[in-house]
């Protein structure tokens, strides 16, 4: 079930490409942009999160701190973010518990893969509230960035 604008974001504790537990509720009072990516080392995902790099400072100057998940071992989230300069916590969801509880899971992606994120991004709010939500069932499709700066100007 798909997670929808006024809903209250469910708290998880995943491990970080360092190693580290992160879990929502460490970013209370802050507005979070929570994204889930298909797979590590893709086209689509690699601009989507080399974009979120290159506008760091947009983020930053709204009070929102960015995350990502896919269901790549930490492994393999480590080299990816390692390789493109990342700056944000890349997040596994090697169990898939996290992408399935925000409706963000494909049932069949492409080439038999079952169970992989879909592109998604969400917006939280201080107090753990969804102001924006999108989920694509498109992986070649990048989120409404624009829509997600309008949400958290709003919030500011």
């Amino acid at each position: 079930m798909a997670l929808k604008i006024g809903d209250t974001a469910p708290d998880f504790v995943l491990k970080s490409s360092e190693k580290q537990d992160v879990r929502l509720s460490d970013y209370r009072g802050k507005n979070v942009v929570l994204l889930f990516f298909p797979l590590a080392f893709t086209g689509t995902c690699t601009t989507e999160l080399c974009s979120v790099r290159d506008h760091k400072k947009e983020f930053e100057d709204v009070n929102a701190e960015v995350l990502a998940i896919s269901v790549d071992s930490l492994f393999t989230l480590a080299k990816f973010k390692e390789s493109l300069n990342l700056e944000f916590p890349l997040l596994s969801d090697f169990n898939k518990e996290v992408s399935a509880l925000y409706g963000s899971l494909y049932d069949e992606f492409v080439l038999g893969m079952r169970g992989v994120s879909k592109r998604s991004a969400f917006v939280i709010d201080k107090n753990r509230v969804i102001q924006y939500a999108e989920v694509l069932d498109n992986a070649g499709e990048i989120p409404n960035f624009a829509a997600i700066n309008e949400t958290l100007n709003r919030l500011n």
